[in-house]
């Protein structure tokens, strides 16, 4: 086992390696120069040639293409992913505040979603072809097909304009969390509870459960069985849940103004703060990848024929 975690490790060095160098060329062919960006959010009235000689080397813009890719990777592996351009403030003091606010969120998130996806994907399966099955799978369906950000202003209307149950915005209590999570869990449970629900059908067939029953297992027994096979399949779905949801959060975070990557993210677009949007798309990256390899290595945990094929 712990030569597939090890290979697995190996394998996602080249991913991230690839990803970076991506972004940093993407962001490099931007029309919009750095330096009028940064010198124009520190109310530099009069730009000169020479200012923005300065600032090139400053911000090192004359050194070679490579030698800045390469600096900056150094640099982002310890956590140091520059200054901002428009505020000055180092990238990791605005983006590790909201990295852990929006995984406060999608932590949250995920958890309901996983439990009501289990749930009714479960109870789906057990009432295959009856009206349980289809009213779940319309409601589902119907719920899914919603766009988020017109579910978000419709509860905001309902739940806190004429009810003023809710608070609209912000993270200042226990309730700040409801909002967004109950738009964030109507929007994902469904296709989460799809999945369930085939995998159990699937299993409901095998062969297994026919011999289970009979010998006589109680169906208590054969339940454990088909739901513990089913969430193999599921478990590598689920897994990608959290990174889907956090890169996912940009537009609950700015209606619902939750101050995380997605409120981040937007800001520094708008005002071309290249730093953050770089180290922004990195994070997500890691993000991704860490749990796309912690979803393998639990399969190859419940299922051994996985280590073999790698």
């Amino acid at each position: 086992m712990s030569s597939y975690i090890l290979k697995r490790i190996l394998m996602s060095i080249p991913l991230l390696i690839t990803i970076s160098f991506i972004t940093f060329v993407f962001i490099n062919l931007s029309p919009i120069d750095p330096v009028e960006v940064v010198l124009h959010a520190q109310g530099v009235p009069n730009i000169t040639a020479e200012l923005i000689a300065e600032t090139k080397a400053m911000l090192g813009m004359n050194q070679p293409f490579m030698l800045r890719y390469l600096n900056w990777l150094v640099a982002c592996l310890q956590f140091d992913f520059g200054h901002s351009y428009v505020t000055g403030k180092p990238v990791w003091s605005l983006l590790g505040p909201a990295f852990l606010n929006t995984l406060k969120l999608t932590s949250v998130s995920v958890i309901a979603i996983i439990a009501l996806s289990v749930v009714l994907g479960v109870i789906s399966a057990w009432r295959e072809g009856k009206m349980m099955d289809k009213s779940i799978r319309g409601v589902s369906f119907f719920l899914t097909s919603m766009p988020s950000y017109w579910l978000a202003a419709l509860m905001v209307w309902f739940l806190s304009v004429k009810l003023d149950l809710l608070p609209t915005s912000g993270m200042d209590s226990l309730k700040s969390y409801v909002l967004p999570v109950v738009v964030i869990t109507i929007s994902f449970a469904g296709v989460y509870f799809r999945i369930v629900r085939s995998s159990m059908i699937s299993n409901m067939n095998e062969d297994y459960v026919l011999y289970g029953r009979a010998c006589g297992l109680p169906e208590r027994k054969i339940t454990l069985h088909i739901l513990r096979n089913s969430l193999q399949v599921a478990i590598s779905v689920f897994g990608m849940a959290i990174p889907i949801i956090l890169g996912s959060t940009v537009v609950v975070e700015n209606i619902f103004a939750w101050p995380g990557l997605g409120t981040l993210s937007v800001k520094s677009i708008l005002s071309r703060d290249f730093p953050i949007i770089q180290a922004y798309v990195l994070v997500l990256a890691v993000t991704f990848v860490l749990f796309n390899t912690v979803s393998d290595i639990l399969n190859a945990a419940m299922n051994p024929k996985l280590r073999k094929d790698l």
